[in-house]
């Protein structure tokens, strides 16, 4: 089992890469897409998009550091759900302080949702990681979302002066807090 450990390769200066994980890839796209718009001209961010770990081996050597994964969830597919907690295991520890994140879409359709809620939740508390939520169907949402996932990217990469990754899960903790204090 290659597990993926966030400090097997050196970082790249002033370079910081992303890991869009997630079952609907046509939607990762996009979201790459905006990310790498949204960062046009200001930093340098490297997109890797993938539908589940652990990752190819064959071109490890190619493989830059990551510096942040995002776990993609939609409410509309068990299949999401089981590619994500198919993939879990593959992820080293470390990586759960502070450089990964879940995001859900498919929250405005709630109803008719195959996954329930309660259970990303508690995902999310188990791993002690961020839960976003943003609807990746709708351009200026996607946008949103990108440009929230590049703030907390450049924390994760160790580009802004003061934070680290550690800092910014405490300083997400008040949202986990809740999460587990509704269930």
């Amino acid at each position: 089992m290659a597990l993926l450990r966030p400090l097997d390769k050196l970082p790249t200066l002033d370079v910081a890469t992303i890991l869009l994980l997630g079952a609907e890839e046509t939607l990762l796209e996009q979201l790459g897409v905006a990310i790498i718009k949204a960062c046009e001209g200001s930093a340098k961010v490297q997109v890797h998009v993938a539908s589940c770990l652990p990752l190819p081996t064959d071109r490890e050597c190619f493989r830059p550091r990551i510096d942040l994964i995002v776990f993609v969830l939609s409410l509309r597919s068990k299949y999401s759900l089981r590619t994500v907690e198919a993939s879990l295991p593959h992820v080293d520890a470390s990586f759960f302080l502070g450089k990964v994140c879940f995001l859900v879409t498919g929250v405005r359709q709630e109803p008719n949702a195959s996954i329930h809620m309660d259970t990303v939740r508690k995902m999310a508390t188990t791993y002690h990681s961020p839960l976003l939520f943003g609807d990746l169907e709708v351009e200026c949402f996607r946008a949103s979302v990108a440009q929230r996932l590049i703030q907390i990217l450049q924390i994760c990469a160790g580009h802004v002066p003061g934070l680290s990754a550690l800092n910014l899960l405490s300083l997400m903790k008040p949202s986990l807090e809740l999460t587990t204090q509704e269930t």
